[in-house]
């Protein structure tokens, strides 16, 4: 009784825990999940897998006690619903936006929140569960199921974003073995009935080829438009809305912001000459214990609108007026020895334009190249506030779909150009620089046509000195300051020092790394010493302290970094653009002020430009996923074909070595294996049927089997050989048998 009673248990947990409804549901939320937290996908499965386990025997008991099954059902509802509610609060616990929110904003604008993504996941797990179960089990509806298989890939295609190719595969093949193995068949005459037992093989043959040749097959290249469909349903009204209520001036940014853009909602459309560095906001103050920069007065003070075109930057007006004062007051250029530079021409960087026109509404800061000198042309009528950062936003407005930006801006080749470099590095090399700067500002003072080389040489002032304690804090750190001085050697020219630092991560093997998890208080320094991974914040805020250690004003730029060029058949926009900015081209870098010139872009970060340059091809990707399908399966076969060989060698080999008795028993059960009969068949009945399917003839195993196990008698070695040697020819016989009926 107890045996048996084993055996039923043995059979409801084999038939339970390999039940393939069970295994679609956890394949599903897995892939759902995916999109909330790809590196716990799989957790999020497993998880998936043993809760779908318990619910299913619970929907077992609503199936078969319809009053209590419903009951059981509300009481199981009313325990998730009550789970979902205390994680909620839990997350919204210091998280600036509700959940309802956090769930309708695009997952790349948003930090990651733990307990909001486990409220999701018991969401979609009890809804999930119920209906997979209900239209499978219950009532079998190919459309339903349809819907159901579909729920993942809508929730991807919501925010342009693609579903990793393994889940695409699965899921396709998911869906089409639920839809065989359940499928109700009408009971008529015409209908034939077959033991699932016997249809899987076939069955697994015909996914596999499926799977592969689905994949490997060549795709017609399709430019979809969907402008159609986005205009019929609107769906981006509801995301511009939630962008415009994210997407504030904020005092503060950490670098989790860049850990969660790898989404394609568009932000910025452009025409443009080159790939380009887009500045919204600069912060200059850090804290290591928090992880987060801030702003200060030079971030985010505005200075008057003096209407359009809008002077944004000078770049090496200081250098000019430098120039300018030695070739006015020669006791001023001796002193200083610039009598050497007197009548040389700086040469200024050739000047492009870029117009950038705004894909959705929302946010008040507006996208600046890096080096820009004007905005030119703008269709938005209200007042445009500048900083002294070179940034520009709106005050109380905020900018709407369509509105564009016109910019002149300086090419980054300054300092390849004449004797440009020459005199910033000689610059950088006189003790006195602040003396300098009041005696040219004093030469220069009083004249009309000198007033904006003077004006440039005030601002320099107010960055050099009012905010120099600010703009070269590293926070006293001895092993920062020590590795600078290393980096930088005996180098005097600021250029050439910020060169050095930018590739010193280039060389020293540091990771970009977008799934990297930060441990709680991790911070710049850690990742300068220790962690060597992080994301383009990371290594802007490492240059920015090695920068300011080594006595160059810093600070840090978020922007976009533009260099996905427009496909204009994909995206059917009405404007003449080129490239197009995504929300994943979200981007840090550091800015350097260098003496004379003013403040001047690096990017340390080239494994993040690279990321962003070049976009996986998911046609190749399932391509090879099908190439790679149909090997294993053609591996399998071939192993499949084999084995039966292989395994009866094996079988021989093992059987040489145990006794008569042993041998017996071993070669029975073989037999019983081989022939298909089941645990109820007799010694006589197993050899009746060998005889009928194959002519063998196992008597004497037969005789043998039932003498050692009921008899208790000892066998002979010379039993072993003949019970060894009817074997071979059953064996024989069997395979020649099916040769026959193939």
């Amino acid at each position: 009784m107890e045996k048996t009673e084993n055996k039923n248990l043995r059979l409801f947990l084999t038939d339970t825990l390999l039940d393939p409804v069970l295994l679609y549901l956890a394949l599903t939320m897995s892939s759902i999940m995916y999109h909330y937290r790809s590196s716990l996908a799989i957790v999020y499965g497993v998880a998936a897998y043993i809760i779908g386990w318990i619910l299913f025997r619970i929907f077992d008991f609503v199936n078969k006690h319809k009053f209590l099954g419903f009951i059981s059902y509300c009481v199981t509802g009313i325990a998730f619903l009550y789970a979902v509610l205390f994680f909620k609060e839990k997350g919204s616990e210091d998280y600036p936006i509700t959940f309802f929110l956090w769930f309708l904003t695009p997952q790349d604008a948003l930090k990651y929140n733990k307990y909001f993504t486990i409220a999701i996941f018991l969401c979609f797990m009890i809804f999930m569960a119920s209906v997979i179960y209900y239209f499978t089990r219950v009532r079998y509806r190919i459309f339903m199921n349809f819907l159901i298989f579909i729920i993942p890939f809508a929730i991807y295609g919501k925010e342009y974003e693609k579903m990793p190719t393994i889940y695409i595969i699965l899921l396709a093949v998911g869906y089409i073995l639920l839809m065989i193995l359940f499928r109700q068949l009408s009971e008529n005459d015409k209908t034939v009935v077959v033991d699932k037992r016997n249809i899987w093989k076939p069955l697994a043959v015909y996914t596999v080829v499926f799977a592969s040749m689905a994949a490997i097959v060549p795709k017609p290249v399709v430019k979809e438009n969907r402008t159609y469909i986005e205009t019929l349903i609107r769906a981006e009204a509801l995301t511009d809305r939630l962008t415009t209520m994210l997407n504030v001036f904020r005092n503060t940014t950490g670098s989790d912001a860049f850990r969660y853009t790898g989404g394609k909602n568009v932000y910025y459309y452009a025409k443009a000459e080159e790939p380009l560095k887009i500045k919204t906001a600069t912060y200059s103050t850090y804290d290591y214990e928090t992880d987060a920069w801030s702003t200060v007065d030079i971030d985010s003070d505005n200075l008057n609108f003096n209407g359009i075109p809008l002077e944004i930057s000078r770049p090496a007006d200081c250098m000019k007026a430098y120039l300018k004062a030695a070739e006015l007051d020669n006791d001023f250029a001796v002193k200083y020895g610039l009598d050497r530079f007197v009548g040389t021409e700086i040469k200024d960087a050739p000047t492009k334009t870029v117009v950038f026109y705004s894909a959705r509404n929302g946010g008040n800061l507006l996208p600046v190249p890096e080096s820009a000198t004007e905005l030119i042309k703008t269709d938005i009528r209200q007042e445009i506030y500048p900083s002294p950062s070179g940034t520009l936003y709106l005050y109380n407005q905020q900018i709407v779909r369509d509105d564009y930006f016109v910019y002149n801006y300086s090419n980054f080749g300054f300092m390849q150009l004449g004797r440009n470099k020459e005199i910033s590095d000689y610059l950088q090399t006189i003790d006195n620089y602040a003396g300098m700067n009041t005696d040219a500002a004093f030469i220069l003072l009083g004249s009309d046509e000198n007033k904006d080389l003077r004006k440039s040489l005030i601002e320099e002032k107010n960055y050099l000195i009012g905010y120099s304690e600010t703009l070269l804090d590293y926070g006293d750190k001895e092993d920062i300051k020590t590795l600078a001085d290393e980096i930088t050697g005996e180098i005097e020219s600021d250029y050439e020092k910020a060169l050095k630092l930018e590739q010193y991560f280039y060389n020293q093997k540091y990771n970009y790394d977008l799934e990297y998890e930060k441990e709680k208080g991790e911070n710049i320094e850690d990742f300068i010493f220790r962690t060597k991974t992080g994301v383009c914040s990371e290594y802007a805020g490492a240059m920015i302290m090695l920068a300011r250690a080594s006595g160059i004003p810093a600070r840090y730029c978020v922007g976009y970094s533009m260099s996905s060029p427009l496909d204009e058949q994909t995206y059917n926009v009405q404007f003449d653009a080129n490239y197009v900015v995504y929300s994943k081209d979200a981007h840090g870098y550091p800015e350097l002020y260098i003496k004379g010139y003013g403040w001047m872009p690096f990017d340390p970060t080239i494994t993040d430009t690279l990321e962003n340059a070049v976009e996986k091809d998911a046609t190749g990707t399932l391509k090879k996923a099908g190439v790679l399908i149909l090997t294993v399966f053609l591996l399998i076969l071939l192993l499949t074909l084999l084995y039966p060989k292989i395994s009866h060698r094996v079988f021989l080999l093992i059987c040489g070595k145990k006794s008569p008795s042993v041998t017996t028993k071993m070669v029975m059960r073989r037999i019983r294996k081989l022939y298909g009969a089941d645990s109820s068949f007799t010694t006589n009945e197993i050899a009746q049927l060998a005889a009928e399917v194959s002519g063998a003839d196992i008597t004497i195993i037969s005789e043998l089997y039932d003498r050692t196990v009921y008899g208790g008698t000892g066998l002979s070695e010379d039993d072993k050989k003949a019970v060894l040697d009817e074997y071979v020819k059953a064996y024989s016989a069997l395979l020649e048998a099916k040769k026959k009926r193939s």
